[in-house]
């Protein structure tokens, strides 16, 4: 009869060799004890996001609310919080409700649509025209297909069709059906980063007015106030291969998270120069948390994160941890004795 086989026991030297990154079964479920936090920085947007336990509140004032100017009250308690899109948009809000406070939010829309679409179409077609200039680097094959692509969006953006509207999401598509020679892989995925950049609602006030003109007033309230909330990011995109564990979370608001997509951190960091910036307010807001007692059993997490962070930026985001009180050893046996407090706390000692 074979003899059962024991389960291989961490002990607190191997957690401290193999700490980094232990990936785990299943999903962002294990950033939990991030979402929990209050008063962090968003390491992409560099707001203040809001916790995971205004929502409920939130929600259940939005039941009553009925008018434009309600709306603006409502959003007004969470104004510095709000991303800049956003803000855009209340400051508008506010004015049309100061004028017509029992008007709502989709009128107000609807009266600036026409001039905020033409500006919107003139936003598109910048991107696109830097995705053409940098297709002079391919074959002539390649960069026919490519144009081929870009001149049916010009088409597109242009025909004013309400059937047949420029949905960027199927440009981004459009472009895997392209099959770049070797030699062009780089240059080629430098074009598909610079597409990521098309307008959305969470980077454009154009595309925003656009896009919720369409929405009732609930939607467009909702939507102010949900773009600045928690959302566990992948540092590497759990498609290329990123682990669901806290070694590989940040604690996002859901536009930045929604924003960057796929693309590379190298990439980001262009679009949004303060990215390395906020990242070092970030850490500091989560040394904080852990030096008043929270995120037990996470000591690591400041290690974790700096490494993880430089490497796939690589070495744009450079995080201090000079003001945290744990060297990397001490943190690493905080954790191990945080998750071993019954079996393993005497055999330490």
């Amino acid at each position: 009869m074979a003899q059962r086989k024991e389960p291989k026991r961490i002990t607190f030297d191997n957690y401290l060799k193999y700490y980094y990154d232990i990936p785990y079964e299943g999903t962002t479920s294990q950033g939990k004890p991030l979402k929990k936090l209050r008063n962090i920085t968003c390491p992409y947007r560099g707001i203040k996001i809001i916790p995971q336990d205004a929502m409920r509140y939130f929600e259940k004032e939005l039941k009553n609310v009925q008018t434009s100017f309600e709306s603006v009250q409502l959003l007004s308690k969470y104004k510095k919080h709000l991303l800049k899109t956003e803000s855009e948009l209340f400051a508008i809000f506010q004015n049309f409700a100061s004028l017509n406070p029992d008007d709502n939010l989709q009128n107000c829309l609807q009266m600036i649509k026409t001039n905020c679409l033409t500006k919107l179409k003139l936003e598109e077609f910048e991107v696109l025209d830097d995705v053409d200039i940098l297709s002079r680097k391919l074959s002539a094959q390649t960069a026919l297909k490519l144009r081929a692509k870009t001149t049916k969006c010009r088409q597109i953006i242009l025909a004013d069709s309400s059937r047949d509207t420029f949905k960027r999401k199927i440009f981004l598509n459009s472009l895997e059906e392209i099959i770049p020679n070797e030699n062009e892989k780089e240059i080629f995925s430098e074009i598909k980063n610079k597409a990521l950049f098309l307008p959305t609602s969470e980077s454009s006030k154009n595309a925003f007015v656009v896009k919720y003109s369409k929405r009732n007033q609930t939607e467009i309230t909702r939507r102010l106030f949900i773009a600045s909330t928690g959302s566990i990011e992948h540092i590497i995109p759990y498609c290329e291969g990123g682990v669901n564990s806290m070694g590989n979370f940040l604690l996002t608001c859901a536009s930045g998270n929604r924003y960057r997509e796929n693309m590379s951190l190298v990439n980001y960091i262009k679009r949004f120069p303060k990215i390395p910036q906020y990242c070092q307010k970030y850490i500091d807001d989560i040394i904080e948390v852990i030096h008043s007692g929270g995120l037990e059993g996470n000591e690591t997490y400041p290690y974790k994160i700096k490494e993880k962070l430089a490497e796939v930026s690589q070495g744009r985001i450079m995080i201090s941890l000079s003001k945290y009180k744990y060297s990397k050893e001490e943190a690493a046996k905080a954790s191990y004795l945080y998750e071993h407090r019954y079996d393993n706390y005497k055999k330490l000692y």
